[in-house]
């Protein structure tokens, strides 16, 4: 479980911006600078089952690290500070068509603890639009929106339906991050912006168009298929057996 404390305080940026008219703590307050906060994000591609994060700030010590389960009846990402503290575990729920993923408090999962959802904004983009819930709005208005930049490469994070802006990302290519299979970005948190909901944030938006940009399947979706309709396939399956007995029992009478 987090331990309320923020381990280390990032370094500040050295661009200066505009700080929102209120504060923003979905995690805790102690993830909140007064000034603009740069945060370096690496990541090795997508393994089977694996799939870590390390964010570290422009001196490259380390924030936040992003442990993942996959191959689970969830799909599950543990945001951890520096040490180990478990801050906010990510999931995604299955059987949904706009990708929903909800944040916890903790290691928990039950709805008194819920901080948040993101779920695509539409069903069919040409790039990715998510939606950002508080775990207190009912409604249809989203708190934050994530507006996703063309070719996956950059993103921004608003206030509401607003033009605020609370955060922006920039995914760095080159030869060597191929080479090496590792992935790496850089993140800007305005002052006064909770950096660990930022960085949750960024990393629903990774695993959604990792999905969509590699066309992989969710394992979690075909386990539960399987799982769901296991009794319908043994029937299908026990019927097969049956026309192709009653076939070799016709085809021995017809050679009689």
């Amino acid at each position: 479980m987090a331990t309320g404390q923020a381990s280390s305080n990032p370094v500040p940026a050295m661009r200066t911006y505009p700080p929102v008219e209120h504060a923003v703590v979905v995690v805790g307050p102690q993830y909140l600078a007064q000034y603009p906060v740069e945060l370096a994000v690496s990541t090795k591609l997508l393994t089977l089952g694996e799939n870590d994060f390390k964010v570290a700030d422009i001196n490259g010590t380390v924030i936040f690290q992003v442990k993942s389960k996959l191959l689970s009846l969830h799909d599950r990402r543990f945001l951890k500070d520096a040490t180990g503290n478990t801050l906010v575990n990510l999931r995604q729920k299955i059987m949904t068509m706009h990708r929903r993923w909800e944040a916890f408090r903790g290691e928990s999962n039950e709805e008194k603890d819920l901080l948040f959802t993101a779920k695509k904004s539409k069903l069919f983009q040409f790039k990715t639009d998510l939606d950002v819930f508080l775990a207190n709005n009912k409604g249809e208005v989203p708190d934050f929106k994530i507006k996703g930049g063309y070719a996956e490469s950059s993103c921004s994070i608003l206030l509401g339906n607003s033009n605020t802006m609370l955060a922006q990302m920039h995914r760095k290519h080159s030869l060597k991050s191929s080479i090496l299979g590792t992935d790496n970005f850089g993140v800007t948190v305005y002052p006064n912006i909770d950096y660990a909901f930022i960085i949750a944030l960024v990393v629903i938006l990774d695993e959604i168009n990792a999905d969509r940009s590699e066309g992989r399947l969710n394992a979690t979706f075909i386990l539960l298929l399987l799982e769901k309709f296991s009794s319908l396939i043994k029937l299908v399956l026990l019927h097969c057996m049956s026309c192709c007995y009653f076939l070799m029992y016709k085809c021995m009478l017809c050679m009689k």
